[in-house]
């Protein structure tokens, strides 16, 4: 496969009368890459990833995952798509608070019907890989900002997806939690992991990305 992500000519439009959301945006992303999206607030840079992740649907063009044209799919097809090739790391974590951090590794395993044992062992793995395997049975609530944040990248990485998202991962983290998830990032993408992440944190694109892409009002910068 020569491209993991492509997008053809991608328009998002929600108001009619108004301008678009994306207007008209290609782009590539090859296995191992690490993707870093910049751009002001509503440029259009978490569109673009809402609607890679399969969370939203283009008005016109074509979104590609994994030689898989995603607009082409019903709700059913796309949801048990995204469990299988797609990781989604989200800024405030989203986390259920009644679930300890292992079980809300194990979720979307359990939903993509892996074996309770098979996927225990996977999410233990992972908490263990990133150094949280001893707040496997703490509440999210017991939790630090950069713990939350690595519980919820090891959910992302269940089922073993190609493809990582990350939208604005350090949002809502302090500086020393930040730097933990920028080192993280490298390393998974280092491992060979593709990464698309979406920041306005400038750092964390030049620290973790191998390629940094500028929105500006719904279209590539120049």
């Amino acid at each position: 496969m020569d491209n993991l992500v492509r997008l053809r000519t991608v328009v998002k439009q929600y108001e009619p009368a108004g301008p678009p959301a994306l207007g008209g945006v290609d782009l590539t992303v090859a296995p191992g890459e690490a993707v870093a999206v910049m751009g002001p607030s509503g440029s259009g840079k978490s569109t673009l990833l809402n609607l890679v992740a399969g969370l939203d649907r283009p008005s016109g063009g074509e979104v590609e995952v994994a030689g898989t044209v995603l607009n082409r799919l019903s709700e059913t097809a796309l949801a048990r798509f995204r469990r299988a090739n797609i990781g989604i790391v989200f800024q405030f974590f989203h986390l259920l608070d009644e679930l300890t951090a292992r079980d809300n590794v194990l979720l979307p395993a359990q939903l993509a019907g892996s074996s309770r044992r098979a996927a225990r062992a996977r999410a233990d793995e992972l908490l263990e890989a990133l150094g949280v395997a001893g707040r496997a049975d703490a509440y999210p609530a017991r939790l630090s900002g950069g713990e939350r944040q690595r519980v919820a990248v090891a959910r992302a990485l269940i089922n073993r997806p190609p493809l990582l998202l990350a939208d604005e991962p350090t949002g809502a983290v302090d500086a020393r939690a930040g730097a933990q998830v920028l080192g993280l990032l490298r390393d998974l993408n280092q491992g060979g992991q593709t990464v698309l992440l979406v920041t306005h944190d400038e750092s964390l694109a030049k620290g973790a990305a191998t390629r940094i892409e500028t929105m500006r009002d719904g279209r590539w910068a120049a």
